[in-house]
């Protein structure tokens, strides 16, 4: 059984459709969500779902090798970013396998501070034709890992940030479950 550990820091609603893809699952399962914001709703939904949740200070996961023990002692075997919005420290990188969705196709829109609306702003302000989502690894750097799978979907007269915004997320939900599990399951044959 591979073991997902979910890093979230806002609404949460990824990582819920990622929790309900594996629920029934005998080769995937969800371990636990973890969370920066004490007041995330992400571990609500997560509650709500029978997942073990775990709130976490900066100097827990940058200062210390916290983190890093508890997922170990988990036997973790991937780290999904559902809306996490810290760097995710080298300890972490060179460790696990650690996948992110980005809201854009990247390289475009990637970096501090490029994410939910503050993306669709630029996308829209850049009369780009399409935008769509990223699904990537992740490095030390943000946005910059390599690039797994991308999903477009066009940009519509009349679009606002909101708009084009419920439309990536459509592409979130149909995709990055489906390509964790792939990402999942080709690692476990490499080890073969």
């Amino acid at each position: 059984m591979k073991l997902i550990a979910i890093f979230a820091s806002g609404s949460g609603s990824n990582a819920q459709k990622i929790i309900e893809y594996f629920s029934g699952s005998k080769e995937i399962f969800v371990d636990s969500l973890w969370s920066n914001n004490e007041n995330a709703y992400a571990l609500i939904r997560a509650e709500k779902l029978g997942i073990e949740t775990f709130t976490f200070e900066q100097e827990e996961l940058y200062r210390s090798n916290e983190i890093l023990d508890r997922l170990i002692d988990r036997r973790i075997d991937m780290i999904v970013l559902a809306g996490f919005l810290w760097l995710v420290p080298r300890n972490l990188t060179e460790l696990f396998t650690v996948i992110n969705i980005h809201p854009a196709l990247l390289p475009k829109y990637g970096g501090k501070g490029m994410y939910g609306l503050n993306v669709h702003k630029s996308v829209l302000a850049s009369k780009d034709k399409e935008s769509g989502i990223t699904i990537h690894r992740v490095n030390s750097n943000y946005d910059e890992g390599d690039i797994i799978f991308q999903a477009t979907c066009p940009i519509l007269k009349g679009d606002t940030p909101e708009t084009l915004a419920a439309r990536v997320h459509e592409l979130e939900y149909l995709h990055y479950p489906r390509v964790i599990e792939e990402v999942l399951l080709s690692e476990e044959e490499d080890d073969l």
